[in-house]
């Protein structure tokens, strides 16, 4: 159809839409949704804290009324909908949402909940302690502006951002055709991480992760495995699977209970708790018989009963399974730099941060030196006005105006009209000796200083030494202990090559709880000290066994119905020194009456030996150790056990060793291992000891060349003996006199020890105590021995368990003793004589054959 006197333009359609299309995305990509990777922040945030700045909500100022900040940030720089202002502010406010809240909220901000925050009329907001670095700076030209919506105000293109916004508090957000999700940090981590990239530019991914151990999330929660922490670093594309903090815990009545104390990032707990509820009506996870909150303002717990007969470990693994105790966080490293969206590695995103970082600081000194050289300038104008003073005067005051006064300075003395103007606007007075000294003095700062700027300007090494300065002294200021912590996974390929080799102490108590500390935890003492504590233990519990491992050691673990489990020796929790531990049964998949009763250490690389196991009974079986290299997380079977016993002592062997069985009673024997034939994992075992009425074993020790004995009392005394005091007999017999129990208290445990070593004592009220080996006397095998541990025996307080490390010189341990002990703590008591030490064939009792 023809159209008279109008103009058409023919236009590809196809083509049209595009180009409509890619300026929409982009205009969203850049302008809406993706963070900036220079500060972390997207459009809608960085206007929200600038235009606080420029409110000067400071955190020592009052709050102010959100709605006159969404406001102010509509009007000036943000001409969208008022929701999605008050929506980012809150967020920037939620200690749930950011690792490191920006904003300061006064009022309902919502909650883990999920409920909403109130509206903007009723809250209040300031700018938090973190967001001034944000902004440090910014009046010094150290980054760009650009005009606002409407050509009315400028506007800051990224703020300074003087720490790791990005990298500390992650960041989510969909464009188009695009979606970022980074996770938060730790932040004295991540400036960890700037420092050594500034030091090493060509640092690794492994250099970088021994600073960064992996997302740091504001409701903590627990990563399983470091392969998809690797994988995000590495590609910037990662899966990391996070799930709930739990701990199985058992009540006063016995039955367990599963107490939920943190939930993954941006779980929704009140949801959750409801999905729960569903599942248990569903019959899909068995074994639930009520759900509680008893989350307030301290923190977040939710309990979850079992009914009596539900096996605790498979319940907590159905609801991982089905719930969202166990969610993936799928890491998308996206952010803008240079102006495009761009997956970023770690060492990436931190190269783009320091290069930003040094900019800054390269235009907060080109600043600082222009305003010190135009003060410097007017100053020297004014030192040599004050040196021609009368003349001065004389032109100012036979001058018709100012204008023809500031022309003859300038003719005179050759000043500029920025120089004359100063001279012109000095008072009187500027004309005491006070104030020229004054002056020559801030004269002379000044060239000090442009000095300084210009040295800062000529080295691209000293400008990234001052990001590296300022951001360690915001670490010290800001920086706080993780909240993430991360789990081993076995099977992941490079696990150990993440985890550092270390020495470590585990201890277990009766109850079955179980932790994992460094073994310079515990500081060499004198004997007879009172020792410190070792943990803090629930009602009527005590530690019951420890030893020392690496952490890439394996660890069985063999309970009282003759199953064996293995862990290595970093997938136990690691503890404080006074923390109970958790309970077994976070660890390994007990049954409701099952009880670790034995632990042995099995280092990583042994194939051979023996395992030599013995029950509370006296009966003995030895198993190659080739038998249990492959073991299900269900532990297997490791012997067979009469009704009423159970294992109580297990260790490897060489296949050549001799062994010696203690009894609670006193008695002991000493055998060669050979004596007992390998069995299979079924069989029962063979008569170790025969046992009197009422005696039970306490203890087994593997002999070696030049060790000695350790036989230690529930009331604190121990004595060495040697190995030689205890003749070698057949299995089977009633074994020798250990120890005069009626007179000086039960057998606790016994164990081989040398000069160098110390022991490491615990009693039943969790007291633990150092003690060197060499200020342990060797005494005949019958005697006394000495005081190693103060027992008080008005009380209930035994020792119950020792164990074997490698002797600490430590000269602050004679401070421990206590005062008025000193004779006691020297081991025998002044005036008393040690027990008379009696020869072994006086003592010993005729062997039955069995």
């Amino acid at each position: 159809m023809e159209l008279e006197g109008k103009r058409i333009i023919q236009v590809d359609i196809e083509k049209e839409m595009k180009k409509s299309y890619l300026d929409y995305s982009m205009s969203v990509i850049v302008g809406r949704a993706l963070p900036d990777v220079r500060d972390g922040l997207k459009p809608v945030h960085r206007r929200i804290l600038y235009t606080m700045h420029e409110n000067g909500l400071t955190p020592e100022k009052a709050y102010r009324k959100c709605a006159d900040t969404v406001g102010s940030v509509l009007g000036r720089y943000h001409p969208h909908g008022d929701a999605s202002v008050y929506d980012a502010l809150v967020r920037m406010a939620q200690d749930f949402s950011l690792r490191y809240m920006l904003v300061d909220g006064h009022g309902n901000f919502g909650s883990v909940d999920g409920d909403p925050p109130a509206a903007y009329r009723y809250t209040e907001a300031r700018m938090g302690k973190l967001a001034i670095p944000m902004l440090t700076d910014i009046e010094k030209e150290t980054v760009n502006f650009l005009p606002n919506y409407d050509d009315r105000l400028k506007e800051p293109e990224v703020l300074p951002s003087r720490f790791p916004n990005l990298l500390a508090n992650g960041s989510t957000g969909i464009a188009v055709g695009m979606a970022t999700n980074i996770p938060p940090h730790n932040l004295g981590e991540v400036i960890d991480a700037m420092c050594l990239l500034i030091d090493n530019p060509e640092a690794n991914l492994n250099d970088l992760m021994d600073c960064i151990q992996g997302p740091d999330f504001p409701t903590g929660g627990v990563i399983m495995g470091r392969s998809g922490i690797r994988a995000a670093y590495g590609t910037g594309r990662g899966r990391i699977l996070v799930r709930a903090k739990a701990e199985i815990a058992q009540t006063h009545t016995g039955r367990y209970q599963i107490i939920v104390t943190e939930l993954p990032y941006q779980v929704n707990k009140a949801r959750l708790i409801e999905n729960i509820a569903d599942l248990v009506k569903e019959k899909r996870i068995e074994g639930i018989s009520n759900i509680d909150d008893h989350s307030d303002r301290e923190g977040m717990r939710i309990v979850i009963d079992l009914k009596r007969e539900a096996n605790p470990q498979v319940v907590l693994n159905q609801l991982y399974r089905f719930t969202q105790m166990q969610a993936t966080f799928g890491a998308i490293m996206l952010a803008l730099a240079d102006g495009q969206p761009k997956v970023m590695t770690l060492k990436e995103m931190l190269e783009h941060y320091i290069k930003f970082q040094v900019e800054v600081i390269t235009r907060r000194t080109q600043f600082d030196l222009r305003k010190a050289q135009e003060r410097a300038h007017i100053l020297e104008a004014l030192c040599k006005a004050l040196d021609f003073i009368d003349e001065v005067v004389d032109i100012l005051k036979t001058s018709p105006n100012i204008a023809e006064g500031k022309q003859r300075l300038m003719d005179r003395f050759a000043f500029d009209d920025v120089q004359a103007s100063a001279i012109v606007q000095m008072t009187l007075g500027r004309l005491t000796g006070l104030e020229r000294q004054k002056l020559e003095d801030e004269l002379a700062e000044l060239h000090a200083k442009i000095d300084e700027f210009h040295a800062i300007l000529s080295s691209e090494e000293r400008r990234r030494s001052i990001v590296k300065e300022e951001a360690m002294e915001l670490k010290e200021k800001f920086a706080d202990p993780r909240r993430t912590e991360i789990c081993a996974v076995s099977g992941e390929v490079d696990i150990e090559d993440l985890i550092e080799e270390e020495e470590c102490v585990l201890t277990i108590t009766r109850f079955g709880y179980i932790k994992r500390l460094p073994v310079d935890t515990y500081k060499a003492q004198k004997r007879g000290g009172r020792g410190i504590s070792g943990m803090t233990r629930r009602e009527e519990d005590y530690a019951e066994e420890m030893f020392t491992c690496s952490t890439h050691d394996y660890v069985l673990f063999l309970t009282n119905t003759g199953r064996l489990y293995r862990l290595k020796g970093y997938e136990v929790p690691e503890g404080t020194r006074t923390s109970k531990g958790v309970n077994m049964a976070n660890v390994l998949p007990l049954t409701p009456e099952e009880r670790v009763n034995a632990m042995i250490q099995v280092g990583k690389d042994t194939r051979d030996g023996y395992l030599v196991m013995v029950t509370r009974k006296g009966l003995i079986k030895r198993c190659a150790l080739k038998l249990f290299e492959n073991v299900r997380k269900s532990g297997v079977r490791a012997i067979e056990l009469n009704e009423g016993d159970d294992l109580a002592w297990v260790r490897l062997t060489s296949g050549g060793d001799k062994l010696i069985i203690a009894t609670r009673k006193g008695m002991a024997i000493r055998i060669d291992e050979n004596d007992v034939r390998p069995m299979g994992r079924g069989a029962r075992g063979v008569k170790a000891i025969q046992l009197a009425a009422g005696d039970e074993v306490a203890g087994m020790a593997r002999t070696r060349p030049g060790g000695t004995l350790l036989t230690v009392t529930e009331t604190g005394y121990g004595r060495r003996s040697e190995i030689g005091d205890y003749r070698l007999q057949s299995r089977g017999g009633k074994g020798l006199i250990n120890y005069r129990t009626a007179l000086y208290g039960d057998v606790a445990a016994i164990k081989v020890v040398d000069d160098d070593d110390d022991v490491m004592m615990i009693s039943s009220d969790g007291v633990v105590i150092r003690v060197a080996v060499k200020d342990l006397r060797v005494l005949a095998r019958p005697a006394k021995g000495v005081r190693v541990m103060r027992i008080d025996p008005d009380s209930e307080t035994k020792l119950v368990s020792i164990a074997r490390t490698p002797h600490e010189d430590d000269e602050e341990h004679e401070a421990v003793i206590v005062e008025g002990d000193a004779e006691e703590g020297a081991g025998v008591t002044e005036g008393e004589e040690p027990e008379e030490q009696t020869g072994p064939e006086e003592d010993e009792v005729l062997n039955a054959e069995e």
